[in-house]
C-alpha cells in the first residue's frame, strides 16, 4: 500500500485516538443526563426493588463514577498521544539498546518495561478510586499497605510470567519466517489452556485466601444441584474478597475435572442459602450452555485475526515511521500494536457486549429452569444490585456500548416469560 504514508498514518491513528475519547465523554453524558432526569422519584417498578434511601445512593455512586470516569478518560487519551507522538518511546529503546544491548531477551525486556510504564501511568487514578470513591461509599476494604503489595505481585508476575513468553514469541517470529503469526497462535492457545489449570492454583492465591465451603445445608444444596445438572467440579471455595472490597461476585475457574466454583464470603453474607443456589446454577447454566466455550472460541479467533493485522503492519516501514522509529522491529510492532488495540476494537467491542448479553439471558433461563425457583433466584439479583449500588437507570445507548450484562429490569422482564 504505497498510498500510506508515515505522516497520514499518524493522523489517521492519532484522530481515532482523540474520536474514542470523544465518544466515550459523550456517553458518560448522556448517562449522567438521563440519571439526572430519574433523580427524586424511582422508576414504575421499582418501588419494590429499592427503597428512595438506596435509590438515591445507586444514582449517587454512578453520577461520582461517570465524572471521574471523564476526568481520567481525557487523561488517558492525552497519555496515550504523548507516548506515541513525542518520540519519547524510540528515545527510550534507543537508552535501553546502549545500556543493556539488544539481544532476543532485551528486545521482549524493552517490550514488557513499556506496557508496564503505560499501565504505571494508571496508578494514581486506581488509587483514587479505591481509596476515595469506593471509601466513600462504604466498598474499599483495603488499605495502602496491602495495595502496594498488590502492585508489587502484579509486576513480579509480569516479569516471572510475560517476560518469557514474549521472549518466545520473538524467537517465533526468528524461526517461522512468515507464517509466523500462526505458530504464535497456537502457542498462545497452549498458554491459556496452562492458565486455565494453574491460575487458580497459583496465581489466584497470591491475592485472595480461597477456602472449601464448610460442610453443612449450604454444601449438601450446591452439590446436590451439581449432581442433577450434571456439572462435575473438583471442589466449592469461598474467596476472601472482604479484604479488599464490599463488592459480591461468584465464577467458576478451570475446566474438566480442575474446575472450581468460587464465591465471594460478601456474597455468602449478602444471600440466602435458596439465592445462592440460583446464582451457581446461573454459573453452570453458561457451562452446559457452551457458553464458555463458544467465547473461547471468539476469542482465539479474534486473536488469530489481530496477529495476523501484526504480522501484516511489521512489514510496513511507514508503521514504525508513524511514531518516530527509524527501523523496523518485532517488539516495537508488537509494543505499538499493544497501545493502539483499545482504540480499534472499542468500535466493536458493542457485537461482544451484546453476545454476552444474550448468553446472560440464556443462563438467567437455566438457572430458574434448574432450581424450579424463579423467586429466590430474581431476589438474588435484586440484591446483588442493590448491595453493588448498580446503576437502576442506565442510558440504554451506554448500556448498549459498555454493559456486557443485561441490566436488571431487562432480566427480571426475560425471566417473566419463563417457566420452571
Amino acid at each position: 500500500m504505497d498510498w500510506i504514508t508515515p505522516t497520514g498514518f499518524a493522523w489517521f491513528v492519532g484522530g481515532l485516538v482523540a474520536l474514542r475519547g470523544f465518544a466515550e465523554w459523550m456517553l458518560d453524558r448522556l448517562n449522567l443526563a438521563h440519571l439526572q432526569k430519574h433523580r427524586g422519584h424511582r422508576p414504575a417498578g421499582w418501588e419494590s426493588i429499592m427503597s428512595e434511601s438506596e435509590y438515591a445512593r445507586a444514582l449517587d455512586y454512578t453520577e461520582v463514577k461517570n465524572r471521574f470516569g471523564q476526568w481520567n478518560g481525557w487523561y488517558g487519551v492525552w497519555m496515550l498521544l504523548i507516548l506515541l507522538f513525542s518520540g519519547l518511546l524510540p528515545a527510550l529503546e534507543g537508552q535501553w539498546k546502549v545500556l543493556l544491548g539488544s539481544s532476543l531477551w532485551m528486545q521482549s525486556g524493552f517490550l514488557l518495561f513499556a506496557l508496564m510504564l503505560y499501565s504505571w501511568l494508571d496508578l494514581p487514578w486506581n488509587y483514587y478510586s479505591q481509596f476515595h470513591i469506593e471509601e466513600r461509599f462504604g466498598f474499599n476494604k483495603s488499605n495502602v499497605r496491602l495495595w502496594l503489595v498488590d502492585q508489587v505481585k502484579m509486576v513480579f508476575l509480569a516479569v516471572a510470567i510475560g517476560w518469557p513468553l514474549l521472549t518466545l514469541l520473538l524467537w517465533i517470529v526468528g524461526k517461522t519466517g512468515a507464517q509466523w503469526w500462526v505458530w504464535a497462535w497456537g502457542v498462545m492457545l497452549v498458554f491459556q489452556l496452562i492458565m486455565m489449570i494453574l491460575a487458580p492454583m497459583l496465581i489466584l492465591p497470591l491475592f485472595n485466601k480461597l477456602s472449601p465451603l464448610a460442610d453443612g445445608t449450604l454444601k449438601d444444596r450446591l452439590y446436590q444441584l451439581a449432581d442433577r445438572t450434571g456439572f462435575g467440579m473438583q471442589s466449592i471455595q469461598v474467596m476472601d474478597g472482604s479484604r479488599r472490597s464490599g463488592h459480591s461476585n461468584a465464577f467458576f475457574t478451570g475446566f474438566g475435572s480442575f474446575r472450581r466454583i468460587v464465591l465471594f464470603d460478601t456474597l455468602m453474607d449478602q444471600l440466602e442459602h435458596s439465592e445462592i443456589e440460583g446464582v451457581l446454577a446461573h454459573e453452570i447454566g453458561h457451562y452446559q450452555k457452551k457458553h464458555v466455550l463458544l467465547m473461547m472460541t471468539v476469542g482465539l479467533a479474534g486473536m488469530l485475526v489481530q496477529l495476523w493485522i501484526l504480522a501484516w503492519l511489521a512489514g510496513q516501514s511507514w508503521f514504525f515511521q508513524a511514531f518516530g522509529f527509524s527501523e523496523p522491529s518485532m517488539s516495537i510492532a508488537f509494543l505499538l500494536f499493544v497501545m493502539i488495540f483499545g482504540t480499534m476494537t472499542f468500535w466493536i467491542s458493542p457485537l461482544g457486549h451484546q453476545l454476552s448479553r444474550r448468553f446472560e439471558y440464556e443462563a438467567d433461563a437455566y438457572a430458574v429452569e434448574a432450581t424450579g425457583d424463579p423467586a429466590a433466584f430474581v431476589s438474588a439479583l435484586r440484591k446483588i444490585n442493590q448491595e453493588n449500588l448498580s446503576n437502576p437507570v442506565p442510558h440504554p445507548l451506554y448500556s448498549f456500548v459498555y454493559y456486557s450484562h443485561p441490566t436488571l429490569t431487562e432480566r427480571e422482564g426475560a425471566l417473566s416469560q419463563v417457566k420452571p
